[in-house]
């Protein structure tokens, strides 16, 4: 019985990655399409052909603690550890504003107008704007990622699905046990709601929330202490994916705090201080590679299973309050996007323009998050098969309609998407890369003995022939493109101010520089990381653009400094 249970499962993910390997060649003929959303476009149609002739073709039932729980994690993991923790800080203030009170508030509006306008209580209406509002980072990453949208937009519209959607389930999670209460009791909604209610719910969102960070940051930093005096790269995998699930299901199931912000804050805690500190390059690109694999797999295993799953018997039945959602999701997007980004546009000073916010509107797309939790109601729930077909559907239109217009959202708002230039840049970076990762392990297996001295000899003179030819095609590029260039240099440079400011204090740490000292300094890293994130360099071609705090008192004690940018003179 269980051979047989086993093979049934095989031949299921057989027909998923058969389709998958069609649309993949579909995709590669017919050009930039992007493969998620013609992996869910192929779901759909397994759906229909099922729902019509009756036969079944995908016999993998979705669930609430599939997605969540084995699906969600390495989605949410690799995502975070790949996001640039400095670009992330630059930005937190509208980040956090759309991804805690920006839930909170569309959730309210959509509630409050969706009570009119699909007959449900107020409860119920609350319960269905809290399934379907958080934005999606499985969706978000995958299309930004594919359209090679700017660095920074990318950040703002990810960081925030990535963050609301522990929001959205704790605010799912409490309105549940309300509405239960409510239709089990028959009571009022209004009683309720109490200012008392309402007041320990915001408590338990905060507490979840907060308790999700620290499970993140604790789990985070007991994997990166071995990892520090660890360089084995595939124990090193093996850590990687125990933290992954491990802060999941240690934050969610034990602690009952926010899995999902565990494994963010624990992905952006090893995806920049572990790279830094604990990796060395092969470790780096053994870890990044197995992510993204594992990424790639669940992605595709996802988007095919949501458009195979959806009930296209009930969205039919359910057409009209579907059609009705779809604006109206969309209308309790635009009320928390632009008032709060105009908010946090007055006390940061680099504020998100006016195009921007426009694109993180009609990027906020909804996906696995909502459809892991409309399958999570209790059976029997009263309104579950409409609320369904209504998920489903909204989760539809966002995927298919929004996901294939955005490039072309893009290119009207003269937002620039990566080039093929920088297309070219990164393949040779990339190889550059590997390139210097594969002769560090040489050398390292040449010290242990592991391979003979003659076969190092060969190994390194073809691997750094090949590394000369990439660098000298990279000088070539970045002289043909001098906007290249001059993004290459602020990014390089924001990665080496940061390391500047991890010294600083490592130094005030460890007793070496006063407190006062150090404040001053850092201070100093601040003022140069503000001028590199508003696109002005602190260096040129001459000379150094940026006059030191410690030349100035150098001078005053009458120590003969040459000025920046000028060396000493025969």
């Amino acid at each position: 019985m269980l051979a047989q249970t086993v093979a049934a499962t095989e031949v299921d993910l057989l027909v998923v990655f058969m389709l998958a390997a069609g649309v993949g060649v579909f995709v590669a003929k017919v050009g930039r399409f992007p493969y998620t959303i013609a992996l869910l476009i192929g779901g759909f149609a397994v759906s229909g052909i099922q729902a019509v002739f009756g036969v079944q073709l995908f016999d993998i039932k979705l669930s609430h603690d599939l997605i969540l729980l084995v699906l969600l994690p390495p989605l949410l993991f690799e995502g975070a550890a790949t996001t640039d923790l400095e670009s992330f800080r630059a930005n937190i203030g509208p980040i956090l504003a759309l991804a805690v009170p920006g839930v909170i508030l569309s959730v309210i509006v959509l509630g409050l107008v969706g009570q009119y306008a699909f007959g449900f209580p107020l409860l119920v209406s609350l319960l269905f704007a809290a399934m379907i509002l958080p934005t999606d980072p499985v969706s978000v990453l995958a299309l930004f990622d594919e359209l090679g949208a700017p660095e920074r937009l990318s950040t703002l519209v990810e960081g925030e699905s990535l963050l609301n959607d522990g929001v959205g389930v704790v605010i799912f999670s409490a309105l549940l046990a309300l509405t239960e209460e409510s239709l089990r009791t028959n009571t009022p909604a209004s009683e309720l709601l109490s200012l008392s209610r309402l007041a320990s719910t915001a408590f338990e969102i905060a507490l979840s929330s907060v308790g999700g960070v620290v499970v993140g940051l604790v789990a985070g930093y007991a994997v990166y202490r071995v990892m520090v005096n660890l360089d084995e790269h595939m124990t090193e995998i093996v850590l990687t994916l125990i933290l992954t699930y491990g802060s999941f299901l240690l934050a969610e199931h034990y602690l009952h705090v926010s899995g999902v912000i565990a494994t963010v804050v624990a992905g952006l805690f090893i995806g920049n201080r572990g790279v830094e500190y604990a990796m060395s390059p092969q470790t780096k690109l053994s870890i990044f590679n197995t992510l993204e694999t594992a990424a790639f797999i669940v992605n595709t295993f996802i988007f095919v299973a949501i458009g195979a799953t959806t009930p296209v018997r009930q969205l039919a039945e359910f057409a009209v309050p579907i059609v009705v959602a779809i604006p109206l999701v969309l209308l309790a997007r635009v009320v928390a996007v632009y008032p709060l980004t105009a908010i946090t546009n007055r006390f940061t000073p680099n504020g998100v323009p006016r195009n921007y916010q426009h694109v993180m509107v009609w990027g906020g797309l909804h996906g696995s998050i909502p459809v892991a939790l409309v399958l999570g109601l209790p059976s029997g729930f009263p309104p579950g098969n409409e609320l369904r077909a209504m998920v489903f559907g909204v989760v539809a239109f966002s995927l298919v309609v929004q996901g294939l217009t955005m490039s072309r959202l893009l290119d009207r708002l003269g937002i620039a998407t990566r080039s093929d230039d920088q297309r070219l840049y990164e393949l040779l970076n990339g190889r550059a890369r590997a390139t210097d990762a594969a002769l560090d392990a040489a050398e390292r297996l040449r010290k242990r003995g592991d391979i003979p001295s003659d076969v190092y000899d060969d190994f390194t003179e073809e691997y750094e022939e090949e590394r000369e030819d990439l660098r000298d095609a990279i000088s070539q590029l970045m002289q043909e493109n001098p906007d290249l260039r001059r993004e290459e240099l602020l990014i390089g440079e924001r990665r080496l101010l940061q390391r500047e400011k991890n010294a600083i204090r490592e130094a005030v740490q460890n007793g070496v520089i006063g407190g006062d000292v150090g404040d001053r300094l850092l201070e100093e890293v601040d003022l140069k990381l503000n001028r590199v994130n508003d696109g002005e360099s602190t260096v040129d071609e001459q000379e150094e653009a940026y006059e030191e705090f410690w030349r100035t008192q150098a001078a005053e004690f009458g120590l003969d400094i040459d000025p920046p940018g000028e060396g000493t003179t025969d």
